[in-house]
């Protein structure tokens, strides 16, 4: 994730506070100087850490911290609470006009941002939640861009409106309005066009769309690993344009992620939505206190819970825990729930939003990462692939001749194929006791209800 390498160096100063028991307003003054370093170090802007640190030193050093039970504790709630009004406080909606009327919303940004790819996402989000949207292709410098929105409109099932290079945008835009009125469209995202760099076509080009339709609102889509330049791009928009959202991409990737910090308090402008990964369903909605709590290593739970229920088919899932228990779980049933598991992303991915795990030592952290390889997960993918059905269905028959066959078939040693499928037998019958463990505890922990059983 981008904060990363800042969320490590926040725990550091924070396992320092936390060995001391008592402290001082000394103490106090020294770990925010490494917090103010590690937040500079993330690309967050200047001015904005001065005004943070300042702020969460000026509540830290009162006498109801320095004196309390545990101030190590208060410190870190106050640095908690402090970044996340840094980035907004609540969550921020898109505003839909009331009633019938259609709501049209402007996507504007740089060139390389991600922002037709972010249209799409956008666009089923808002069907998931039964708006029909209408995508309108507005960069008539780009044939490349129209034809990628409509193969991800295509991909969300949604209509796309397009009428060619020839136009100008604010003519397409104003058809657009009329088409989707005929079409019972509610929603009309313009995806516009962007640049390398700012310039004043560009801007003059997203004034003449605003002046020819009604747009509810301008959503700013900006790069994250750009960092402090997101900032600046942001800012130059609000000047020039005016918007009213911004939404942050590339979230996932090798980034300091100083623009999340950053945004709000130079622009003013909520974030909506951070893109996690280049899948359309890969765009989540900005909760400030959440991201918050994953920048200071706390877990984000919520989220994770969220995207499990949006994600993962429920019935499957209860048959698969029924197979389980009974013992009755095989092959093919491994598969479908690595599928189910894979919609949520990346194993590691999946663990950083759990509490704790950000405080494990590189050591341990060096383990757990080897332990959940994806790669080792991919190869486990391909022993199944190259099993019969039979094999599959019924893994008692699989004897050393063709555990040798799984293996030249997954390009992988024998010993890995011997290993997989020992842990895997291992994991039926632990599973298969699990009940009447349970079912011998029940004098001590009351009635214990299985949620498969």
């Amino acid at each position: 994730m981008a904060f990363d390498s800042l969320t490590e160096k926040l725990q550091n100063v924070f396992k320092s506070l936390r060995s001391k028991g008592r402290l001082t307003e000394a103490d106090v003054k020294t770990a925010l100087k490494e917090v103010r370093m590690a937040l500079l170090e993330a690309d967050v802007n200047f001015k904005v850490v001065k005004s943070f640190t300042k702020t969460v030193q000026e509540r830290s050093i009162g006498q109801d911290v320095l004196n309390g039970l545990n101030p190590a504790q208060m410190v870190i709630k106050i640095v908690d609470e402090e970044m996340t009004s840094l980035m907004g406080s609540e969550i921020t909606e898109i505003a839909y006009r009331p009633g019938q009327q259609t709501t049209i919303l402007m996507m504007v940004g740089l060139q390389g941002a991600g922002k037709t790819t972010t249209v799409a996402k956008l666009a089923g989000k808002m069907k998931l939640k039964g708006k029909r949207p209408l995508l309108v292709a507005c960069d008539v410098y780009r044939p490349a861009a129209i034809e990628q929105l409509q193969i991800n409109g295509e991909k969300q099932e949604v209509p796309v409106f397009s009428m060619g290079t020839k136009k100008k945008p604010a003519d397409i835009a104003k058809a657009a309005v009329k088409y989707a009125a005929e079409h019972n469209n509610n929603v009309i995202i313009l995806d516009t066009a962007g640049r390398l760099h700012v310039d004043e076509q560009m801007m003059q080009e997203l004034v003449d769309i605003k002046a020819a339709c009604d747009v509810a609102q301008t959503l700013l889509v900006v790069d994250a690993m750009t960092g402090q330049d997101a900032v600046n791009v942001a800012s130059t928009f609000e000047e020039k344009v005016g918007i009213d959202g911004v939404i942050l991409t590339k979230m996932d990737g090798d980034t300091r992620g100083g623009a999340a910090l950053s945004i709000r308090a130079v622009t003013g402008k909520p974030i909506l939505f951070v893109g996690m990964g280049e899948k359309l369903s890969d765009l989540e909605p900005f909760h400030p206190d959440r991201m918050a709590n994953r920048i200071l290593g706390m877990g984000d739970v919520l989220s994770l819970i969220e995207k499990a229920e949006a994600t993962i088919d429920e019935e499957s899932a209860r048959n698969l825990g029924t197979k389980l228990i009974k013992a009755e779980f095989d092959f093919n049933d491994y598969l479908e729930s690595m599928a189910q598991m894979k919609k949520l992303g990346s194993l590691t991915d999946i663990l950083a939003m759990l509490p704790g795990f950000s405080n494990l030592t590189g050591g341990q952290m060096a383990q757990l990462n080897d332990a959940i390889d994806d790669r080792k997960m991919a190869r486990i993918e391909a022993i199944i692939y190259s099993m019969t059905p039979e094999e599959r269905a019924n893994p008692k028959i699989l004897n050393p001749s063709r555990k040798r066959r799984l293996a030249a078939g997954a390009g992988v040693d024998i010993s890995e194929v011997n290993r997989f499928i020992k842990q895997f037998d291992q994991s039926r019958k632990m599973m298969k006791k699990m009940p009447a463990m349970m079912g011998q505890k029940k004098g001590k922990m009351g009635k214990f209800n299985f949620p498969f059983a």
